[in-house]
């Protein structure tokens, strides 16, 4: 289930994104490896979700970026072929945080019911968006706008699998198929939530929680 915007648990498993006629390279020119460098990319990513929470994805230039973030944007092109990279590594250490959470929760839900493995998965999808939910809402945004990358496909493909492992270890028929209506559903109810903009976790889980329910008949 995923994004009370645009990605979490099932919710973000099987989302796309608009591909481009010619795609914007989305992957670092070189990864930092110095602490300064490291530093550096820390305060362009950081930067760079700002702005985006603040204007969206129009508002994200390099230029803009290296100036709020401090650093000259000969560096900054050292790491980032454009901002389309900068983003798109924005929704990489999103999703990367949510598969852990994902991971966690599907441990916890060996020897439960069915109704407290759904808790527990739609939970997990929602939990990047409590610290600061208009920022997760912001990138998730962002990634409307972003080819997928080998890396989130990746990690796209390990959420679905684990919530098909879950629903397959509590008998519910035809797991693929499940996990691919859950997806779906709870991706358009998040997205409905997050347009009208509800921001808060615990309102939009219960009903997540109903409809999953419900499509399982338990």
């Amino acid at each position: 289930m995923q994004n009370p915007s645009k990605g979490s648990g099932f919710i973000l498993a099987s989302r796309g994104a608009p591909q481009m006629t010619r795609e914007p390279p989305v992957t670092l020119r070189k990864s930092p490896r110095q602490a300064r460098a490291r530093a550096t990319c820390e305060a362009v990513l950081e930067a760079a979700a700002r702005i985006l929470q603040r204007g969206g994805v129009a508002a994200v230039s390099t230029n803009a970026v290296a100036e709020l973030a401090g650093v000259s944007i000969g560096s900054l092109y050292q790491y980032y072929p454009g901002k389309e990279a900068i983003l798109a590594e924005l929704v990489r250490a999103m999703r990367a945080e949510m598969l852990e959470d994902l991971r966690r929760a599907a441990r916890a839900c060996e020897g439960q019911e069915i109704t407290r493995a759904v808790h527990l998965l739609l939970a997990a999808s929602l939990e990047h968006h409590r610290a600061d939910p208009a920022r997760a809402a912001a990138i998730e945004e962002a990634e409307r706008h972003l080819p997928l990358d080998a890396e989130t496909l990746a990690l796209k493909a390990e959420i679905t699998a684990l919530v098909i492992a879950v629903l397959r270890a509590h008998d519910v028929p035809e797991p693929e198929r499940a996990a691919r209506d859950l997806a779906a559903m709870t991706n358009a109810m998040a997205d409905a939530a997050c347009l009208a903009g509800e921001r808060d976790v615990d309102a939009i889980l219960p009903r997540l929680e109903r409809a999953a329910r419900g499509y399982l008949g338990v």
